[in-house]
């Protein structure tokens, strides 16, 4: 056999027989995710055009999906809630400054931790990133030790997916309770563009955190005997056998989900920010 095949095909650095684009899939999943982490890293060292409110300083208002829960505000920033909308007032006051969003620095990773080592996106940016493989039949980067050392490293960091699935659906609460306040405007119900951007945010997010295969395990899947509640479900599901499928037609569209709820938080982000600075009109009900 010769040094340049292995079991018959190439053998080297992407090499492959395939003949179709197989590297597309890698470049856009990995431009597209690398474009939403530097703008949620920017958007974390902005601290300010979050928010958009009333005169007044009554409930209800767009806030931005990256600044929530807002833990602390800063009232002195431009495009910035009052403090009567922080959870725990104006902050602290040896907080550095080239942070100015204390919110985003305390919220940020949290949910980040569970997009991160959620399934698809493991796979995706081993691929787009890491090039293990960059994509079926395609050999990858060469590596000096090939043999299988146990879950090491970033392995064991992607275990806690079955703990941060808590995490994820907590800011589903919290997102879904600011969809609703983005109905108000110092107390005066109506809708606005931005009402419908907010409230359609938690929706996307819960179709891909309630389709994980972690919710889904959760809500049927640890049964140790699987055909035992579900091999006569024809006759009669039963409520485990129900949710158990509900969950898996979420999972098995679980990477368009993954990517319409990624983009819809950016988006709603970006909406907000434009029409706090003015950019943006936002078309409501509300006269402003």
């Amino acid at each position: 056999m010769s040094e340049r095949t292995i079991g018959g095909h190439p053998n080297g650095l992407g090499a492959t027989m395939r003949k179709d684009t197989w590297w597309f899939e890698a470049l856009w999943t990995g431009v597209g995710f690398l474009l939403f982490s530097l703008y949620v890293t920017w958007e974390m060292f902005q601290g300010d055009h979050y928010w958009v409110g009333g005169t007044g300083h009554g409930w209800g208002g767009y806030l931005s999906p990256l600044y929530s829960p807002l833990l602390f505000v800063d009232p002195t920033v431009t495009g910035g809630a009052s403090v009567e909308h922080a959870w725990f007032g104006k902050g602290f006051d040896w907080w550095p400054h080239f942070v100015p969003s204390i919110s985003c620095f305390f919220i940020l990773p949290l949910p980040l931790s569970f997009r991160l080592t959620c399934y698809y996106y493991r796979k995706f940016y081993y691929r787009a990133y890491f090039w293990t493989p960059p994509a079926c039949a395609v050999n990858p980067i060469p590596r000096k030790n090939k043999s299988y050392e146990g879950e090491r490293m970033l392995l064991i960091f992607q275990n806690l997916h079955r703990y941060t699935l808590y995490i994820g659906i907590a800011f589903i609460a919290i997102l879904t309770y600011d969809g609703i306040m983005a109905f108000f405007r110092d107390g005066k119900f109506g809708v606005g563009v931005g009402s419908m951007i907010l409230l359609i945010n938690p929706i996307m997010l819960g179709t891909w955190t309630f389709g994980c295969h972690a919710f889904r395990h959760l809500v049927g899947g640890r049964k140790d005997c699987f055909s035992c509640d579900f091999a006569n479900h024809d006759a009669g599901m039963t409520g485990a056998y129900k949710r158990w499928s509900l969950v898996t037609w979420l999972n098995e569209r679980h990477m368009f989900f993954a990517w319409i709820s990624m983009v819809w938080v950016a988006w709603a982000a970006i909406y907000v920010r434009l029409v706090s600075m003015g950019i943006v009109h936002d078309y409501n009900t509300w006269g402003s």
